[in-house]
């Protein structure tokens, strides 16, 4: 019988400072949280911190696949736009555009494209819950 797979997990803790701000930790890491309700610039607010989880899931695909493909490439952008509704409050789609500077032909750049999609724990959870949509293009 073969044995199920083993699961990672994860933990983060986030806490209150005060009206102005949270403060979420995991490992030896932290950020700040824009929690104020009139909004602050120098902190990520939650959807925002949404957009990046993603955009972070992407480039992690991408560094765990670029060894696997032999693709090379210089750097990486991933630019996220996300539509939220007010009533219910949801994100109702997220566009995004994965920018790779590199010399890769443009079907080793959509094989790319191809595995980050495939495989990325974050943008697949995502997708199933909303319209998650984009593109890859070479940095001019």
């Amino acid at each position: 019988m073969a044995q199920p797979a083993a699961r990672l997990s994860y933990n983060v803790t986030a806490r209150r400072v005060d009206a102005h701000a949270s403060l979420a930790t995991t490992k030896q890491a932290e950020i700040v949280l824009d929690t104020d309700v009139a909004g602050r610039a120098d902190a990520f607010n939650p959807a925002e911190l949404f957009l990046a989880a993603i955009a972070a899931c992407m480039i992690k695909g991408i560094e765990r696949v670029t060894p696997i493909l032999r693709f090379q490439l210089r750097g990486v952008e991933i630019r996220l736009h996300g539509e939220r509704q007010d009533a219910p409050p949801k994100m109702v789609s997220i566009d995004y555009e994965v920018i790779v500077d590199t010399d890769e032909t443009d079907q080793r750049l959509d094989l790319l494209h191809t595995n980050v999609r495939k495989y990325g724990t974050i943008s697949n959870t995502v997708a199933e819950a909303t319209k998650l949509e984009g593109v890859i293009r070479r940095k001019a």
